[in-house]
């Protein structure tokens, strides 16, 4: 039996990175142990799943689809793919009530999101078709063609803002109509002021030509792969989802790793980090229920905390510079008003069928400028298995803000009424079919890409310099990360410690977009 000593590996924070890091590190032979600490009484992160009287929340919505094998079969090997009979719709066909054994699966959902403007719905991504052609009429589809065209022939040379990310790829007629609103009500400030490398980590190779190209492709063949290696991320027709919402899967890895020897403590914050020369020798974690303050020491530390906030954890304090950069970091906080209505005003025109006729979308982006939501989830679609009566519709109204602002300020009951007396507005529900209601407030749940970003490689250069220090995740390396992303670099930063390699360039080039990056500096 081998006696070599275990190393201490602390990990912060219990979201899909900081779970996926223990969860390897466990299937290692390095003799391995995560010890993970959990500032909030939950798990999963923002992918966690809010239980509110029976009906489950998402906060924001999680798709489990990804371009890597490699993560599409770990979640498979946590929970596999609901099995369905030879002929069965992927829709999600009911399982018994009561069969346990079959509460632990991944089920196959369709995929349809759409934009809500000048109260019709369009596709989203936007197709150039006869729906899209008829709700916007002939004048304004002539102005978005010939702007097109126009950038196609003339495009701006050298992006430097996420307004001419768009503007080349869409033109500027449909930048104005489609992307310019909502994406200022997700981040608070004009899009001119916002690096166009969020495009390359969100849009990514979108175009117009490669939406037609896929509606086109879509309408001759029929078929859709659960795989859809070669479709860009917001084309994506099909995605498997937990049967109770995304926290369903890590509580099921944090299950794993307790099992396997990790230790996981919730509500416990890592407040300071201690350094001797290039490493880092422990952390300091506050009981947030009790008060009581203690050390954890470690051979390597895992960081899924925000950068600003580690930045400001450090002892000895980081460079004059670097924490100059820290602060100027910005975030955007989110708020979801969970609703529970009896029905909808607004109907389904669509040719799905769906239960009670709903209507079929799983968010829904709203576009219209008189209110400020942002996006719509309609849980029913997501899973069944997250609304506790299917007579029911259970949504989410989705809110971008700044902790402190006007928004955040509202009290839980007023933020509910105003949520409540917009849908009304834009003629989505009726108040009186209200039947419940809750409120999730969520920090820190967007890095920016503005404020002192532009100088975020100063941070990097300097925390890199901790050689058995790794960040990983969303808000761990400030980037916008998906789901899989951040579970990639977390894979990546424990294949470093097994193999021994001391850079973390593999680490950050995870959805880093080489060929945009190349060509804008071209």
């Amino acid at each position: 039996m081998d006696n070599q000593a275990k190393k201490t590996v602390v990990i912060i924070g219990a979201g899909p990175a900081g779970l996926t890091a223990a969860f390897e590190l466990l299937k290692s032979d390095k003799h391995l142990k995560p010890i993970i600490f959990e500032a909030s009484d939950c798990l999963g992160g923002i992918a966690k799943t809010v239980n509110y009287r029976g009906n489950r929340m998402d906060m924001g919505g999680h798709r489990f689809f990804s371009k890597s094998d490699r993560i599409m079969q770990w979640w498979q090997n946590i929970m596999p793919i609901q099995n369905l009979n030879e002929g069965q719709e992927i829709s999600n066909p009911p399982l018994r009530d009561g069969d346990v054994k079959n509460d632990k699966v991944l089920l196959i959902r369709k995929r349809l999101s759409r934009i809500f403007f000048l109260k019709k719905f369009f596709d989203y991504p936007i197709a150039l078709n006869s729906n899209t052609i008829y709700n916007l009429g002939l004048v304004r589809m002539f102005k978005i063609v010939l702007s097109y065209l126009t950038v196609k022939i003339f495009p701006i040379k050298r992006e430097k803002s996420l307004e001419d990310f768009f503007i080349n790829r869409f033109g500027r007629e449909l930048y104005l109509t489609f992307f310019k609103d909502y994406t200022e009500k997700l981040w608070g400030v004009p899009c001119s002021e916002i690096s166009p490398e969020w495009g390359a980590q969100r849009i990514k190779g979108l175009s117009i030509s490669k939406a037609v190209f896929h509606y086109l492709k879509q309408i001759i063949s029929g078929k859709s792969s659960l795989s859809q290696k070669n479709v860009e991320t917001s084309l994506i027709g099909q995605f498997l989802y937990p049967k109770f919402g995304p926290g369903q899967m890590w509580d099921e890895v944090s299950d794993i790793v307790k099992e396997r020897g990790g230790e996981i403590y919730l509500n416990h914050e890592v407040v300071g980090l201690k350094s001797s020369e290039n490493k880092i020798i422990e952390v300091t974690v506050k009981n947030i229920q009790t008060g009581e303050i203690k050390s954890q020491a470690g051979d390597y530390f895992f960081s899924t905390m925000p950068v600003k906030e580690l930045i400001t954890a450090l002892n000895p304090a980081a460079p004059v510079e670097v924490s100059d950069v820290a602060r100027g970091l910005v975030y955007r906080d989110f708020i979801t008003v969970g609703l529970l209505l009896s029905e909808l005003k607004i109907k389904n025109k669509t040719n799905l069928k769906t239960t009670n006729n709903l209507i079929p979308d799983n968010w829904i982006y709203i576009q219209e400028p008189e209110v400020k939501i942002g996006r719509l989830q309609i849980f029913n679609n997501w899973s069944p298995y997250l609304v506790k009566d299917q007579k029911t519709v259970w949504m989410g109204l989705e809110y971008f803000c700044n902790e402190g602002d006007e928004l955040w300020q509202k009290s839980d009951s007023d933020f509910i009424s105003f949520a409540i007396d917009e849908l009304v507005k834009i003629n989505v529900i009726e108040k009186a079919k209200v039947l419940d209601s809750t409120i999730v407030r969520v920090k820190k749940a967007y890095p920016a890409l503005f404020g002192s970003y532009d100088r975020f490689n100063i941070i990097r250069n300097f925390v890199d310099q901790f050689e058995n220090l790794f960040l990983i995740g969303r808000n761990g390396m400030h980037k916008y990360n998906n789901q899989d992303h951040s579970m990639l670099t977390a894979m990546v930063a424990v294949e470093n410690i097994i193999n021994d390699i001391k850079t973390k360039d593999n680490i950050w080039a995870v959805n880093a977009e080489q060929d945009y990056h190349e060509s804008a500096k071209s």
